[in-house]
């Protein structure tokens, strides 16, 4: 009988790889990642004790799995014997309590360090915890209410951006083949967790606004008896559905007489999208966040709850899903970040134990993943994020799209405004840079058949964030390609994953982010939640789907069999929360939103600044942490800190304090980032010229390698851009094969 192993039980996608982790708390969550898919994290601990022992429970969260590698010093023969024989290495250099060795300890290794700003450029000796980072960032600008000061998540959602993104960089330092010192900069990696929105300034002119609980010119977050939920009104094919369901439930005059199909908050008049509201607002006051999201799993109703822990812990999805372990105390916490399992047919070559990861030698200057071949369905930004990384690194991306079904991110920029229909779509443009595009009609067998045989002839890899039944359907499943191709790695990305009584749900970043906590951990304790900017699994979720994916595909080197990788964008972000879900099983209370407040910070808030010629809405970041630093800051400031800050400018604050080491970073908004001196050091910003829009500008993500090729060959595609080369060189079909098969709609 065939049994399909789960790989967790038999040996682990990272089995025999060595990583010594000197992290603090901005990437403890890397080792964590990297232990999870069975990598020997050892997490090293001095004399003094690690830092995040003054955390319990984030320490708790982040050295799950890892053995402790106790040392009586940075000299210890322990520490620098498992430095020799380590291929990954993890720092945090300058970090408070984290040590800074010197990477030829380890002259064999991976060696990534997480620093504010990068390990040098004009910015490079600031200091920035997540406060400052997200400040930096654009991200925190827009984040919150127009008349409060900008807002961060009370959980480090930077950090949470970053340590996917260290274990992305490592397991891509191990795929280039040779050793690496690995850059990474905290402040870009949420740069780009904006869904290219700065990049986008110098044409649209848009710094960013903060607008509440609304996303755009309609609510978001709306109350019920017990709580909030989210739920967007807004236009487009992928949300007719649901507006359509709403109608049904709400069942107002009002509401009966709108037409979905044609609706877009943009256009529509104010008077009309009040009068939606209201009645909307209405049915969700009647019910309690439980009944409607019961409702919407139903009926695919686009809802969501916005879950404090109490909520997430009793999930029917996670419990079916066995999404938690208990620890030693007895609690519940995430026990992996990603279901990995194995084909039927491998389940016999799994049970030998195999080497370590096995590095390639590409050619000296390559991208390190240059010569994998990975093939990309579905839409939106989960999904093509993860991608973007490996286009980035020297792999070739291909989009499976159609001209019947293209991409909705294309569809949401059709407009008055946009002269260039679906090609006129910046968002998916800088999501999707340097990737090839070709149009398959999956409606029609014979391009379905032509994709399979593209997946066998030419992919080590398929990523698709569709809904669970959507490769199914269209025979592209991973046990269907399994079954001609056994050592196929994919990754499928959906919202709740691909099993469990919620699988079927559907949702964007903004329910995503309700259904983990963030909405909860957001705003101020006196108004409605409002959740970080951008829709944060869209931007978080991508780096752990990317980092499977990295993963599956070293695994593939070292043994030649495949694997499935099942994350869901929801339990990735949930992950992320680990050390929250901790403290709450620990004390009984639901930490929420707490403004700009730190619970271990002396002093942290965001204060007023003075107008910048006719610029407003300038503030500056702050923190203290200690006695020593309060006490410095005082010297300079006085007692009243804002009163000292509204008469000065942000870069005479930042200057002045940065020079006396207290962490002072301005608010950053989308316009900043142009002018921002560490960014461009850094060359974050990337010139391109797009078939259609035109010279545009795209982003880097947020590592450098010291001795590897990187960057972009070209803007994102256009539709079906790269159509000749798949079918003629990829396919070999002739021109008479590819004129039939256009005739019978292959490519519609």
């Amino acid at each position: 009988m065939a049994v399909t192993a789960e790989i967790g039980l038999r040996q682990s996608l990272l089995s025999g790889l060595r990583v010594v982790d000197l992290a603090g708390d901005p990437a403890a969550m890397a080792g964590r990642m990297l232990a999870d898919l069975g990598a020997d994290v050892s997490l090293v601990e001095g004399p003094d004790g690690h830092p995040l022992r003054a955390q319990p429970h984030r320490f708790s969260a982040w050295a799950y799995g890892k053995h402790i590698l106790s040392v009586s010093g940075p000299d210890d023969p322990d520490l620098s014997a498992a430095l020799a024989a380590a291929e990954i290495v993890i720092d945090t250099p300058g970090f408070p309590g984290a040590w800074s060795l010197d990477p030829l300890r380890a002259p064999d290794a991976i060696w990534a360090s997480v620093t504010p700003f990068g390990l040098d450029g004009p910015r490079s000796s600031w200091r920035a915890s997540d406060l400052g980072v997200m400040a930096a960032s654009g991200n925190m600008f827009c984040t919150g209410f127009p008349d409060r000061a900008p807002l961060r998540c009370s959980e480090p959602s930077g950090y949470a951006h970053v340590g996917g993104e260290t274990a992305v960089a490592a397991l891509s330092g191990l795929a280039s083949g040779r050793p690496q010192r690995i850059d990474i900069s905290m402040h870009e990696v949420i740069c780009i967790a904006n869904m290219s929105t700065p990049a986008r300034f110098p044409v649209t002119g848009f710094r960013g606004v903060r607008r509440g609980p609304n996303v755009g010119a309609t609510r978001e977050i709306w109350a019920t008896t017990d709580g909030y939920v989210s739920f967007g009104l807004r236009g487009g094919k992928a949300r007719i559905r649901s507006l359509e369901t709403l109608t049904r439930l709400v069942d107002t005059p009002t509401l009966r007489a709108m037409d979905w199909s044609t609706f877009s908050p943009n256009t529509a008049d104010d008077a009309t999208l009040r009068a939606i509201e209201l009645d909307v607002a209405a049915f969700f006051a009647q019910h309690t966040m439980a009944q409607l999201y019961d409702i919407a799993c139903d009926t695919n109703l686009m809802l969501a709850p916005i879950n404090g822990p109490a909520e997430i812990l009793a999930s029917a999805q996670l419990a079916a899903r066995d999404f938690f372990t208990q620890t030693d105390r007895n609690k519940a916490l995430p026990k992996a970040f990603v279901t990995v399992r194995s084909a039927p047919q491998q389940a016999v070559a799994l049970q030998t134990p195999s080497p370590p990861p096995v590095r390639t030698a590409p050619s000296a200057n390559r991208g390190a993943w240059a010569g994998t071949n990975i093939i990309e369905l579905g839409a939106g930004a989960a999904g093509p994020i993860a991608t973007r990384y490996f286009a980035e690194h020297g792999a070739a991306v291909l989009r499976i799209e159609s001209h019947s079904r293209p991409d909705f991110l294309r569809v949401y920029a059709l407009g008055p405004k946009n002269p260039h229909g679906l090609e006129g779509a910046p968002m998916f443009d800088g999501l999707n840079v340097s990737k090839r595009d070709v149009s398959f009609n999956l409606k029609n067998p014979r391009a379905v058949e032509l994709l399979r045989r593209l997946i066998v002839e030419w992919a080590d890899a398929v990523a698709e964030n569709f809904a669970p039944r959507a490769m199914v359907g269209f025979g592209l499943d991973y046990d269907s390609l399994a079954a001609i191709k056994p050592d196929l790695v994919m990754v499928s990305a959906c919202i709740n994953g691909q099993t469990g009584p919620h699988k079927d749900y559907p949702g964007f970043g903004g329910q995503g982010s309700a259904l983990a906590g963030y909405n909860f951990l957001t705003g101020w304790p006196d108004r409605e939640p409002v959740g970080p900017h951008a829709t944060i699994t869209d931007s978080l979720a991508p780096r752990f789907v990317a980092t499977a994916l990295a993963a599956g595909l070293l695994y593939r080197r070292r043994t030649g069999n495949g694997a499935y990788l099942d994350v869901s964008q929801v339990e990735a972000a949930i992950y992320s929360l680990s050390p929250w879900l901790l403290e709450y099983q620990a004390t009984g209370t639901a930490r929420g939103r707490a403004g700009n407040e730190h619970e271990r910070a002396l002093l942290h808030g965001v204060f007023p600044c003075a107008a910048e010629g006719e610029i407003g809405d300038r503030w500056i970041a702050i923190a203290a942490w200690t006695e020593d630093e309060l006490e410095q800051l005082h010297a300079i400031t006085g007692t009243d800190i804002a009163a000292f800050t509204s008469t000065r400018s942000r870069a005479e604050i930042a200057e002045l304090l940065q020079g006396a080491s207290i962490e002072a970073v301005p608010v950053q908004d989308f316009a900043d980032q142009h002018s921002d001196p560490q960014l461009a050091h850094r060359g974050h910003f990337v010139s391109l010229t797009h078939p259609v829009m035109g010279p545009g500008l795209y982003e880097r993500n947020g590592f450098r390698f010291s001795d590897a090729e990187a960057g972009y060959d070209r803007s994102g595609p256009t539709l079906g851009q790269d159509q000749d080369w798949v079918l003629t060189d990829l396919l070999g079909l002739t021109a008479a094969e590819i004129a039939d098969l256009t005739e019978d709609g292959a490519f519609d």
